[in-house]
């Protein structure tokens, strides 16, 4: 189809990870562990929350709904990756390209956002532990739990707003392993400096707010725990410190891709790699692995359930 006799991009090349097929063969190993194992765990986790009446207090409901994000987030980039690694072409429709940049922010825009409410929910347990279970209402639950869906549902909505606005008449190779704004961006056939603007200022901003936010709620627990002499200090030191090395791992990259325009650096690929890839699935696991409770549970359903 022709207009303006330029070609109207249908579907969009993806460049793919890496040319080498040794590095796609670890690439495709790696992923495919992180895949299998931690996939699952994340569902067990869900699981677990779910079965265990013991596990009804707001900590153990918002892990249970970043396991699903999780989860759920793990099937937009990965399955399609994995195929793709061995592909001679590897091609996908300007409709699945949007589709895919569509949930792709929705769920990590709603995945950060919960980060947010995870870390208020710690710092009225250990800084207001008086007034928690008051402060801490199934109503308030609930409605910390929308604004993270919520959140992620304006800012997706906004980013595939502005990238629907672009024509796209050639080239259509796409210099990464999945859509995402900053590579969609560059193919626009038309000056793109505000849209990028635009961008940066949507997901950079949500990015960079979410990250400051969660470092700063740390700070102040960490600093009354410090002056606390509870028995659990140690414990909740660890807890803390643990939360903030997982901020940095899923921050440093988005903040990395995210915050500046679009411009290609040679780190851009490895970097959503672990982005997209890697750390996501930790994160429940993560927070499981400092929750002796969840531990406890995991065990319990386990021996009930698969050994039984």
């Amino acid at each position: 189809m022709e207009t303006e006799n330029r070609t109207v991009v249908t579907e969009f090349i993806l460049e793919g990870l890496a040319q080498s097929h040794d590095i796609q063969r670890l690439v495709f190993a790696l992923s495919l562990i992180f895949y299998t194992i931690i996939l699952p765990g994340n569902v067990f986790i869900i699981l677990t929350v779910m079965s265990d009446p013991g596990l009804r207090a707001p900590l153990y409901f918002f892990l249970g709904n970043l396991a699903f994000l999780d989860a759920s987030y793990s099937f937009i980039v990965t399955p399609r990756m994995l195929v793709d690694i061995f592909s001679e072409k590897k091609i996908i429709s300007y409709k699945h390209c949007i589709i895919q940049l569509f949930f792709l922010h929705f769920l990590g825009g709603g995945e950060f956002l919960l980060l947010v409410v995870m870390a208020f929910d710690r710092y009225i347990a250990i800084c207001r532990p008086l007034h928690y279970s008051t402060v801490m209402n199934p109503r308030l639950c609930y409605v910390m739990l929308l604004a993270p869906w919520v959140g992620g549902l304006v800012h997706s909505i906004i980013q595939v707003v502005l990238i629907l606005r672009l024509p796209f008449c050639g080239p259509n190779h796409l210099d990464n392993f999945f859509c995402d704004v900053p590579q969609v961006i560059k193919l626009a056939c038309t000056d793109t400096f505000v849209v990028e603007l635009l961008m940066v200022f949507n997901s950079g901003l949500l990015t960079l707010v979410c990250f400051l936010g969660l470092l700063t709620s740390y700070a102040v627990i960490l600093c009354h725990v410090h002056r606390s002499s509870s028995e659990g200090k140690n414990r909740a030191t660890s807890t803390c410190a643990t939360h903030v090395v997982l901020i940095f791992l899923m921050f440093g990259p988005a903040i990395f891709i995210y915050t500046r325009p679009s411009t290609a650096l040679s780190a851009d690929k490895v970097v959503s790699f672990f982005h997209t890839v890697i750390f996501p699935l930790m994160n429940p696991v993560i927070y499981t692995l400092r929750n002796q409770e969840v531990k406890n549970s995991m065990k319990k359903l386990f021996i009930q359930k698969i050994v039984c």
